[in-house]
């Protein structure tokens, strides 16, 4: 048979096609779609009222605010690398601007963040004024010096800020539309979500215009943007009220959950959750902001439940982090999942598991001495570890053993998920020769 002859094999559509590589990128937004949805229809279908729980909205409610609170920061420390120590007030003073709005004309609840936003909005205009001529520390001291001023200003106005009882607002009060008054925590929760979903939305695709690229182009090398024929300053300021803003609907949807607009906050504590929030999850991946938001609620409001020393434990963590990891808990997964792709389970199994040991005897050697001292210390009731404090003497000398055993333990499971670790990258290095 002649080469002419033989049957030529047409490739199938299926064949030829190219893979799908949009469900990848479109995961995460699932998984966040079903963070929001799937737990309060477990929460229905469990319940013999068919209604969520409350406590479960409002946990779902504050990790849907931090989530936009974190994204917004996210456009100033990663996309234009400007580091921020007062993003609270643009947060809280939008957050005011929209309660004060609602007492007095009684908009409806779901346009509320709009107002909120441009409260935001107006502030960064102010804080770009001053602050977008500077980057690095000077940026950093400028806002926090404006973030403290907003703090003080909290307590010298209580005509606008409302003193220590703060500015409440009343859902219920407002526009019903389509039989919604907004007044059931359910009702309200899914205004937030979907408020929290656009937010997100809005943010990823700012973070994909050209303009982003202008901003990622001055945190890499501000004097070559400006040899480029872009102002530097213009790029800031324009990264900066875009961030205020998303940062006043973030600072409106808290207001919506808890019906306060606290003088707090605008204080520092909630300057320095959000700067947490971000560099723990990874600045540099879109979705890390998220996975650090999810992590400080579980913190601030899972651990806080049953410790008081849960700040403590954000502090270890977040050290931990930015020592183990300085890209963020994205940053490793992602470094996690390449080293799965390129080369398979069973070559990475042994880091893993060493790993895994290491992180869990540390931590609970960690758990174990931090309870003992509190309960010692205070011997709260109702606190974890409470038991610790009527310890016998030789409890006492049992319990320190165990600490120390679990914390050598630790350290020896770290060395080896590091020199297998480092074994693995070589052997992978003499393959690629």
């Amino acid at each position: 048979m002649s080469p002419d002859q033989r049957p030529r094999i047409v490739p199938s559509v299926q064949a030829i096609r190219p893979p799908r590589t949009w469900l990848p990128a479109l995961a995460p937004w699932l998984a966040l779609v079903a963070f929001f949805v799937v737990p309060p229809l477990v929460s229905a279908a469990l319940s013999a009222t068919g209604v969520p729980q409350g406590w479960l909205l409002a946990c779902l409610a504050q990790a849907a605010t931090m989530i936009v609170f974190a994204l917004s920061y996210n456009l100033l420390l990663g996309e234009t690398g400007l580091l921020s120590f007062g993003h609270a007030a643009p947060a809280g003073l939008g957050a005011l601007a929209a309660a004060h709005l609602f007492n007095r004309h009684l908009v409806p609840l779901p346009l509320l963040p709009l107002a909120g936003g441009l409260g935001g909005a107006a502030f960064g205009a102010l804080t770009a004024l001053v602050a977008a001529r500077r980057s690095g520390t000077a940026f950093a001291m400028i806002t926090l010096g404006l973030g403290e001023l907003v703090a003080a200003a909290a307590w010298a106005l209580p005509g606008w800020f409302g003193g220590e009882a703060g500015v409440p607002i009343d859902r219920a009060s407002g526009p019903a539309i389509a039989g919604w008054t907004f007044g059931p925590d359910r009702q309200a929760y899914c205004v937030i979500a979907a408020w929290c979903l656009l937010a997100a939305g809005a943010i990823f695709a700012l973070s994909r215009t050209p303009f982003a690229r202008l901003a990622n182009a001055v945190r890499d090398n501000a004097v070559r943007t400006a040899s480029l024929g872009v102002a530097p300053t213009r790029v800031r300021a324009t990264m900066i009220v875009w961030s205020a803003a998303f940062a006043g609907v973030a600072g409106t949807l808290t207001l919506i959950n808890v019906e306060l607009a606290a003088a707090e906050s605008v204080g520092m504590a909630r300057s320095a959750a959000v700067l947490i929030s971000t560099v723990t999850g990874g600045a540099a991946s879109f979705f890390g902001p998220v996975l650090g938001a999810l992590v400080w609620v579980a913190f601030s409001v899972g651990v806080a439940s049953v410790t008081r020393a849960w700040v403590l434990y954000v502090g270890l963590f977040f050290i931990a982090v930015v020592l183990a990891a300085p890209d963020g808990l994205a940053g490793f997964v992602t470094r996690q999942r390449a080293r799965f792709v390129k080369y398979g389970w069973r070559r990475c199994r042994m880091v893993w598991l060493a790993g895994t040991g290491a992180a869990a005897g540390g931590v609970l050697a960690l758990v174990l001495a931090v309870q003992w001292a509190y309960a010692l210390k205070f011997s709260d009731e109702g606190d974890a570890g409470t038991g610790f404090a009527a310890l016998t003497p030789g409890a006492s000398w049992c319990l320190a053993a165990a600490i120390v055993v679990l914390a050598v333990l630790a350290c020896v499971a770290g060395r080896h998920a590091r020199a297998a670790a480092h074994a693995l990258d070589e052997a992978g290095q003499k393959e690629a020769q």
